[in-house]
């Protein structure tokens, strides 16, 4: 099943020097990716989360036709969903993609890890030197890396949903397109998540 990521319509909106002058359009992974690419990551600090955001996961009405066990991500509202039947589903917020990062399609869940290990994507590495910032190529699991206490992935891609050693990043658009949640709640989701459930992000 082939992926399609499409970076969110936004360049509009952006300065002319956050756009990069060509279309970044690369495939690996069996992910295709269409879009331009912000030039820098916003800088936030713990005292930059809005004091409204609710993090607390909750059961909330659903009526939308999905499977139990499915997953629906939406982007604009940083929402997750993870749909319980008879109306039903939970509630988590998470972060998600910073501008031109953003994307939508459908897939399945094809893996799931304890404590997993980080392997950025060359692309990421290249992007971040570029930048006077390193990150190593392999980084193990455990309470300092970057995603946190579990990982799901997703198709054959190199997106996850995962957690975090950032929780000021949730409710936020800020990461390279994985989703991120809580430790607590990826957690929670990773022990309801079967492997080969659908996951849609909208």
């Amino acid at each position: 099943m082939k992926f399609f990521l499409f970076a969110a319509a936004a360049s509009a909106a952006l300065l002319p020097e956050q756009v990069l002058a060509q279309q970044l359009a690369s495939n690996f992974g069996g992910v295709e990716i269409i879009g331009g690419m912000m030039d820098e990551a916003p800088v936030l600090s713990a005292e930059t989360l809005p004091n409204d955001i609710d993090l607390t996961p909750r059961v909330v009405a659903f009526d939308r036709p999905m499977a139990p066990g499915s997953i629906l991500v939406r982007t604009q509202t940083r929402e997750l969903y993870f749909i319980l039947g008879d109306g039903k589903a939970l509630l988590y917020r998470v972060g998600v993609g910073r501008e031109g990062f953003t994307w939508t399609g459908k897939n399945r869940i094809t893996g799931k890890t304890v404590w997993p290990d980080w392997r950025p994507p060359e692309v990421m590495i290249e992007r971040e030197m570029s930048r006077g910032k390193f990150i190593p190529a392999f980084m193990p699991g455990g309470p300092d890396n970057p995603l946190g206490a579990r990982a799901l992935y997703i198709g054959e891609t190199e997106f996850r949903i995962h957690g975090t050693t950032q929780p000021w990043s949730i409710g936020r658009a800020v990461s390279s397109g994985c989703i991120r949640m809580l430790n607590a709640h990826v957690i929670d989701l990773f022990d309801r998540v079967a492997i080969g459930a659908v996951v849609i992000v909208e």
